[in-house]
């Protein structure tokens, strides 16, 4: 798969297949990875792989949270800045409030139902792996950038495998029971979550359209 078709296929994966991926696929895609760039050559992501037993752990355990509403939240940091507006708080509300529910037929009225999709946050969406990362708390506006290069990487590698992937970050949303499943030092922040799997190329939360904004919206040429 050319780099190009690997970026224009990759998308959220919210509803996964119920099937096992390879270590070794892992382990390929995770080394190559790692000639992501860093400022530096710093390379501040560090990462934690779960399936199976650890996995079904963490699940429970967010579970149990989720059922005390938002007393069993323990954010890590605002996942959204607080004066989000404008065209970016449209894109926000649009993808999530409007196309996704949309495409599930739930409607805005239906709380149980959005509950119960927010819900699958946290089983990862039915993936059979996650990958959950974090990095020192001295890191800045830099480093979490260069873990954004890094996951990138990972995520379109995943696609030239053949697999799917939904980078999350509502995991940091309870930052104490990641913690606690993982064993992530107090000096390192939790960053996010990764899904990983094949997409169920069924289910109708895979298949709405995710528009972009237009090139001409948030890039400016000068000089050509």
């Amino acid at each position: 798969m050319k780099v190009s078709e690997a970026a224009a296929s990759r998308r959220s994966i919210r509803a996964f297949l119920d099937t096992s991926v390879d270590r070794a696929v892992l382990e390929r895609v995770l080394e190559t990875a790692q000639r992501a760039p860093s400022g530096g050559n710093v390379q501040p992501w560090n990462a934690v792989v779960l399936t199976g037993e650890p996995l079904a752990r963490l699940q429970a355990a967010i579970g149990e949270a989720l059922a005390l509403g938002k007393a069993g939240r323990s954010m890590e940091y605002d996942i959204y800045p607080k004066g989000l507006d404008g065209a970016y708080e449209e894109r926000r509300v649009g993808v999530g409030e409007v196309m996704m529910y949309e495409a599930l037929g739930i409607a805005r009225e239906d709380k149980a139902g959005r509950l119960g999709q927010f819900a699958e946050n946290f089983r990862a969406f039915g993936a059979p792996v996650l990958m959950l990362v974090h990095t020192p708390r001295y890191m800045g506006p830099p480093q979490w950038s260069d873990i954004g290069m890094w996951l990138q990487t990972v995520m379109l590698l995943l696609r030239g495998e053949g697999l799917d992937s939904c980078p999350q970050e509502s995991w940091a949303m309870y930052g104490r029971q990641v913690r606690e499943a993982i064993s992530v030092p107090e000096d390192y922040v939790f960053f996010c979550g990764l899904a990983i799997g094949r997409r169920d190329p069924a289910a109708p939360v895979n298949l709405f359209d995710v528009p972009r904004a237009p090139l001409s919206e948030v890039v400016r040429f000068e000089g050509f």
